[in-house]
């Protein structure tokens, strides 16, 4: 086959489907019509583009879809790959137009498995953790024959979604159930964004979004240039793989949280032997004899970071960001982004992403943007707030939000012994507290690698009292924020976050650099995105689970620096930012686990 890249067309030229301007109470099928393309138009293009005639073209596959709104006719842009009735033709154009960059060879994007699990296999391997990393190992390996075991300290993905809506609902949190902790990860409760900036030659990207729609995903992610599936469609996904992994022999065991490792040292090397495991529902610990374990921690598994850092596992400090929700009218992002098309189903919602680098150097950008989406409380400890966005298939609600957020480096997160107690008691506060000295008495810049996790806390733990220790979030409308005055009353942008919304003054919710930072790029965003410092947008706090405050570093065979056996992987170990890149990690790691148990 052949791809022909860049192949434009005006929006009016695309079919238009009806689509439900809504979400039913659940999702269906129904909620969005499938794509359908203008496969007369586009192989014209493509005889074109080629030089040969109609007939000469026995089948197109569109391979992609984005629109390019940087003009006033909004455009259409294709990939597409087209089968000729004759090989020997498609040879000779392949010839004739390399070097073409939009006319290239169909790659090969087909996934194959590295490894087969031998007959006598010593130990199943673990997986730690049942998020999109820990997910997608688990899958692999289970596609190789290896029968993992998976512990995950939350729930099965419908009894969380219970669990996460008595947060929601009734102020009461579940702390091993809720946005952070369960099936599917805290991905599922997202937009459900299947994209990523990440380098992937081998197209594992390719073959993640491949297994979601053979799970139950919606074809057309295959195709749209910013793929997403949304939270309820994210559900059955995850339990259809899930029941995959079992029928292929894998074991999943829920509310299981790992509370220890064992790990022998011998002639120097340090090697994984064993994890001591709490099962939650009985109260009963237990060993699992374990020599190779995938950790897929999420980003928030904060006391596991602990256990780890205490048992000698090689972790260090790493930047991440801090900020707020910002919400606006999503058809006040509709007409800025699209313009006279706006309103068109087949554009849908229009999405943004904002970057602007401040005078005081720290740099803000818009992240985990939600068109047509909801805020939502994203906590997992008692007496903390945080917040996310999260929208549907549809996303069909009436505001946009994305999460507006600040930079921050190592050397911004408090090593004092106040800091340290705040976020881990006295006894371990102050442990820390002293190591943190020692580093510093060897290195003045080297940080503790559990510090950020010291910055996270006190924000979320000020952002709970500012929100009047309900679970409510704090909030202040933009007008309000960049004056430096307290907002009392709401305009015409209502808040979507539940449990509520109090308002008052942000400046003390975040460190003074964030807020000099945010007060001077909402103006600059609103040159860029007209409306976008609209006085009336809510600004809701705080945003704190960006990233993973702590990175475990690793060998190129995948393995910790310093602990043989154990594989960390994914958001909570510092190698992933999202579904997409956490789960072509989850792959990487069951890769690279085989490749070292086969040999």
């Amino acid at each position: 086959m052949i791809r022909l890249s860049e192949l434009k067309l005006p929006l009016s030229a695309l079919p238009v489907v009806t689509r439900r301007s809504a979400d039913a109470p659940a999702e269906t099928d129904a909620d969005r019509a499938p794509i359908i393309h203008p496969f007369e138009a586009l192989t014209r293009m493509s005889a074109q583009a080629l030089g040969v005639d109609l007939a000469d073209i026995t089948h197109l596959h569109v391979f992609k879809r984005s629109f390019d709104a940087r003009k006033a006719e909004l455009l259409a842009v294709f990939i597409v790959d087209v089968t000729l009735n004759d090989p020997a033709l498609e040879t000779r154009l392949l010839a004739q137009f390399q070097g073409n960059p939009h006319i290239q060879p169909t790659p090969d994007m087909a996934y194959k498995l590295v490894a087969s699990a031998p007959a006598n296999l010593p130990r199943r391997p673990v997986v730690v953790g049942f998020g999109p990393c820990g997910m997608f190992a688990a899958l692999i390996l289970a596609q190789m024959g290896f029968k993992p075991i998976v512990l995950e300290r939350g729930r099965k993905v419908r009894e969380r979604t219970k669990d996460t809506w008595g947060l929601w609902r009734k102020h009461v949190l579940n702390p091993e159930s809720n946005v952070q902790f369960g099936e599917g990860g805290a991905g599922t409760f997202s937009d459900g964004k299947l994209w990523s900036q990440i380098k992937d030659p081998r197209h594992l990207g390719r073959q993640v979004m491949t297994e979601f729609v053979n799970f139950g995903a919606p074809p057309e992610i295959l195709v749209e240039a910013h793929p997403h599936i949304g939270t309820f469609k994210l559900v059955k996904v995850v339990e259809n793989l899930r029941e995959r992994i079992i029928a292929l022999g894998g074991e999943i065991r829920f509310e299981q949280r790992v509370m220890d490792v064992e790990v022998d040292t011998a002639n120097g090397k340090r090697q994984l032997r064993s994890l001591t495991v709490l099962d939650q529902a009985s109260g009963q610990t237990y060993d699992l004899r374990a020599d190779q374990v995938i950790l897929a921690l999420g980003h928030s598994a904060r006391d596991t970071f602990a256990m780890l850092h205490g048992r000698g596992v090689a972790t260090q400090a790493k930047p991440f960001s801090v900020g707020f929700r910002i919400e606006h009218p999503q058809s006040l992002i509709d007409r800025a982004l699209w313009g006279r098309h706006a309103g068109n189903p087949v554009l849908g919602a229009a999405a943004y992403k904002l970057v602007h680098h401040a005078q005081n150097g720290r740099a803000v950008y818009s992240f985990c943007m939600c068109p047509g989406g909801t805020v939502v409380a994203a906590t997992s400890e008692p007496g903390r707030v945080v917040t996310n966005g999260m929208s549907q298939y549809s996303r069909a609600e009436r505001n946009a939000n994305a999460g507006l957020v600040v930079g921050i480096e190592p050397i911004d997160y408090p090593q004092d012994s106040a800091a340290f107690i705040e976020a881990f008691g006295p006894v371990t506060g102050e442990q820390y507290a002293q190591e943190a000295l020692e580093l510093r008495a060897l290195d003045p810049k080297a940080v503790h690698p559990l510090a950020g996790i010291n910055l996270q806390r006190q924000l979320e733990a000020n952002a709970y009292v500012l929100g009047g220790s309900t679970y409510e979030a704090p909030g202040q409308l933009v007008g309000d924020f960049i004056r430096g005055e307290a907002s009392s009353q709401f305009g015409s942008v209502l808040p979507s976050y539940k449990p509520g919304v109090k308002l008052g003054d942000l400046h003390g919710a975040l460190p003074d650099y964030a807020i000099t930072a945010l007060r001077e790029a909402l103006p600059v965003f609103g040159k860029k995105i007209k409306g976008f410092d609209l006085p009336d947008a809510v600004l809701t706090g705080v945003e704190t689970r960006t990233s993973s405050p702590l990175r475990m570093p690793r060998g190129e065979d995948f393995q910790s620096i310093n602990t043989a056996g154990l594989y960390p992987g994914g958001e909570g170990a510092g190698y992933a930012g999202g579904i997409l890149s956490a789960a072509v990690d989850g792959i990487k790691l069951a890769e690279a686990l085989a490749r070292r148990v086969v040999g």
